[in-house]
């Protein structure tokens, strides 16, 4: 296949500009992992069921997948630092595809454990290439408009996470989520594993798509791009006194797992009767009458619903982009932190359909923080970006702690009034913003 390389040219503001076939190819990074880290969600729900996990329990799933950020980002950003952009994304591609090879041997065994170490391959993989894809997307333009082109590049990978736990819920929520019925051990194993052996074939596809891409890259290996090379690694102490990189990895790793935790359990959420219940069953029905297919069961509707959490997020990035480039973004941060807090709240303190509206507009508050806050703790870091960067995702890990506590409060005093915990999570973030915002000494980068 004859490839074209793209030229860069140098700007007064020192940033650099790919060919248009280069970006599109760094947006499909954000739609991939998009689109597979939120297959967990649906993921959850069904392991919950097949293996009787409690909800801390389910919660390991997350946690798997999410610790792979906190133990591959720092050697992601020395890989980056030293191969370049796009040999470090070959890399994180065939990572992926060997983590939903794995899925094979764990369903074969019907072992929940082996589900949770292909998911942590899987993150070692998605933590590689964030941490090459979300600097590069910054580099790739002037820097007084990072946040507006990081948010767009997000923005795809919204859609991705919006049409992930929909395609989820109705392939891996097909049969339900309740627990097989065996009459002894031997038998509720063998029902295990002709469940999750029904589940492969979406992950063994997902597999062959990122392959492709892996040897698509591959072939652009020589492509010109931006220096990544730096004399540091990112846990030097001339990286770690950058104040505002350091208050942004804690912002990153409680909004990440703030995220994560309502995505995670909302599934569980929406099916109880207190909120949607008995609707959801309705809801199944009419929409098998509208298009056709089904039955869909009440664990396929609720986990398709997710998707509107996901996609509230991803239409907030599209109008984040225009606002971003009007408003100051810490100030942005600001609003939607404290509008997260206040949906939070509304969620665990009513029932029925407001509960559930309220918690799947979190996702609409969501949007922009991400992007925003990471943009915002790279800001003048110059030559330091890439270790920025790494220390950035290695708060991605968030993801598997929060999680796990949301989980852990939920077994005691239910998903609703476990809100608090993300809800807690968001306070933090609106201080970053307001910081950011203020300009104060402090956030100053070293």
């Amino acid at each position: 296949m004859a490839t074209t390389s793209p030229s860069f040219e140098s700007r007064a503001d020192g940033a650099a500009r790919s060919n248009p076939a280069m970006v599109a190819l760094v947006v499909f990074l954000f739609f991939a992992w998009g689109f597979v880290t939120n297959l967990n969600d649906p993921l959850i729900a069904k392991f919950k069921g097949l293996f009787s996990l409690d909800y801390a329990e389910a919660m390991l799933t997350q946690f798997a997948f999410f610790l792979g950020y906190l133990i591959f980002s720092i050697p992601a950003g020395i890989l980056l630092s030293r191969t370049g952009y796009i040999r470090t994304i070959v890399t994180g591609l065939v990572l992926m595809a060997v983590g939903y090879l794995l899925f094979a041997p764990a369903a074969m065994a019907g072992l929940y454990w082996g589900f949770l170490i292909a998911l942590f391959v899987t993150a070692a993989g998605i933590t590689i290439l964030q941490v090459a894809a979300n600097p590069y997307i910054a580099v790739l333009g002037p820097q007084s408009t990072a946040s507006a082109r990081l948010t767009l590049a997000q923005a795809f990978n919204s859609l991705a996470t919006t049409i992930g736990p929909f395609v989820g819920a109705l392939y891996l929520l097909r049969g339900g989520v309740a627990a097989p019925k065996a009459a002894n051990a031997a038998s509720l194993q063998a029902a295990r594993i002709a469940e999750t052996k029904d589940l492969l074939g979406l992950f063994l596809g997902i597999a062959g798509v990122l392959i492709f891409f892996a040897v698509l890259f591959w072939l652009l290996r020589k492509t010109r791009e931006p220096s990544t090379a730096s004399s540091d690694t990112p846990l030097s102490a001339r990286v770690l006194k950058k104040k505002r990189l350091m208050l942004g990895v804690v912002a990153i790793f409680l909004y990440v797992g703030a995220e994560v935790s309502i995505g995670s359990g909302m599934t569980n959420y929406l099916m109880q009767d207190s909120v949607l219940g008995l609707r959801a069953a309705g809801i199944g029905q009419w929409v098998s009458g509208m298009i056709g297919g089904g039955p869909y069961n009440v664990a396929q509707v609720a986990g398709a619903m997710v998707s509107v959490y996901w996609g509230l997020a991803m239409v907030g990035r599209f109008l984040g982009s225009f606002v971003l480039s009007k408003v100051v973004p810490g100030r942005v941060v600001v609003f939607n932190g404290l509008g997260a807090i206040l949906l939070c709240l509304l969620s665990a303190a009513t029932m029925g359909l407001p509960a559930a509206v309220a918690v799947m507009f979190v996702g609409l508050m969501n949007s922009i923080m991400f992007p925003t806050i990471f943009t915002i703790a790279l800001e003048d870091l110059g030559e330091e970006t890439a270790n920025g960067s790494a220390l950035l995702c290695t708060a991605i890990v968030g993801g598997a702690v929060v999680p796990v506590i949301y989980g852990a409060v939920a077994d005691r005093i239910g998903l609703g009034h476990a809100l608090i915990v993300p809800a807690l999570c968001y306070i933090y973030i609106a201080a970053y913003g307001w910081l950011a915002a203020r300009g104060l000494g402090q956030m100053k980068a070293a």
